[in-house]
Parts: C-alpha cells; sequence; structure tokens
C-alpha cells in the first residue's frame, strides 16, 4: 500500500478534489481564519488560496510525503509564510495554546485516532481560538447509516483510511469544543451516501 498511498493516492486526491464548487465551501470554511494558523491534513494544499489576509502565518500538517511534493507548488507561490511538518497530528510538537485557529477540511475522516487528534487540537489552540472545519462523514437517516457501515471497510481501503460513518459535530463537542456553527453542505459531485457535509466552527472556552 505504500506506492499507492505516496504516490498513486495523491494524485486522485489532487484531481477529484478540483471542482469549483468544493473551492467555495473552502473559501467558507476558512473565511474566518486569522493570526497563526494550523492547518492538520495539508494535503495538496488547496486551501491556501482561499484564506482571509488577517491570517499571517500556517503551520501546516501532513504524514503523507507524496501530498508533501505536490503542495510545494503551492507552498512557493502563497503571500502566507508557510512552515511545513511532515509528520502526524496525533502528537504535535508544538506548545500549548500556540495558534490562534486550526483549520481541518476533509481529514478527520481519514485519521485513524481521531479523538486523539482532536485532543492534540484542542491543547494547541489558544483559550478563545476557533476550529474551522470542512468535512464529510455520517448522514443522519437510518438507511444511509446502514449503508455507510456496511461500505466503510472496502472505502477505507481504497481511500488511504477514508470513513464514511463517523459523526463529525458529535466529535468535535465530545472533543470538549463548543459548537458555533454547522451547516450541512451536499459536497459537488458526490453521491448522497458520501457527500453529507460537516461546514462548521467550534470554538476552545475554557
Amino acid at each position: 500500500m505504500g506506492f499507492y498511498r505516496e504516490q498513486i493516492f495523491p494524485r486522485i486526491l489532487e484531481w477529484s478534489m478540483g471542482h469549483p464548487a468544493l473551492d467555495r465551501l473552502r473559501e467558507r470554511a476558512v473565511s474566518g481564519a486569522k493570526g497563526c494558523v494550523l492547518e492538520i491534513g495539508f494535503g495538496t494544499g488547496r486551501n491556501l488560496e482561499h484564506y482571509p489576509k488577517a491570517v499571517k502565518s500556517i503551520v501546516a500538517v501532513d504524514p503523507n510525503p507524496g501530498m508533501t511534493a505536490l503542495a510545494r507548488a503551492r507552498v512557493s507561490a502563497s503571500s502566507i509564510e508557510v512552515q511545513h511538518h511532515q509528520i502526524t497530528a496525533e502528537r504535535l510538537p508544538f506548545e500549548s495554546q500556540s495558534f490562534d485557529c486550526v483549520v481541518s477540511t476533509l481529514t478527520l475522516c481519514s485519521i485513524p485516532d481521531v479523538h486523539n487528534v482532536l485532543t492534540e487540537v484542542r491543547r494547541v489552540l489558544r483559550r478563545g481560538g476557533d476550529f474551522l472545519f470542512l468535512e464529510h462523514g455520517r448522514h443522519p437517516s437510518s438507511r444511509m447509516k446502514r449503508w455507510h457501515n456496511r461500505l466503510n471497510p472496502l472505502w477505507g481501503l481504497m481511500f488511504d483510511g477514508c470513513n464514511l460513518n463517523r459523526d463529525i459535530g458529535e466529535l468535535v463537542t465530545q472533543a470538549n469544543f463548543q459548537l458555533r456553527t454547522v451547516d450541512h453542505p451536499a459536497l459537488p459531485k458526490a453521491p448522497k451516501w458520501l457527500g453529507y457535509g460537516y461546514l462548521g466552527s467550534a470554538q476552545r472556552i475554557d
């Protein structure tokens, strides 16, 4: 799976994530970002062009070297200072309360230990800071939930550990964030069972 994960899958993701409607959702997701930002699951850097001027710097985290290679051109072209770390987010090497904002787009679905990652996100986020997210996850209908559970093992093998059946809002709340907003846009070009979106923001309040 190493060759597929590092050489093939990043190119599949780069191609599939290029829809203009998805770019508009990315822009909405990061519109409230400001100051020093941590982005987990940086991928190929597609969020960079959508960050507002209030962002001063970005620390980018992604473990996949294939993603890193494809992201280089966007990082070089960005007017925002970007520090890229090829690491997982389960144990972040940053001081507590280091960031004004943390961003995650289409990432929480594929992190193996998502609970630990959200605990780390909360730790490095300053009090009053925002966690901004655009994700896909579990559909609320019982019928769709059953299909998610049936398809999830095969889907994960095909798409680098991606899970169909995670309730993103519930996961964020369980990590002791206060949800501020959460919308459920349909993700473009995705079937109903796959395209249930979670677009929102949460805050560390203590």
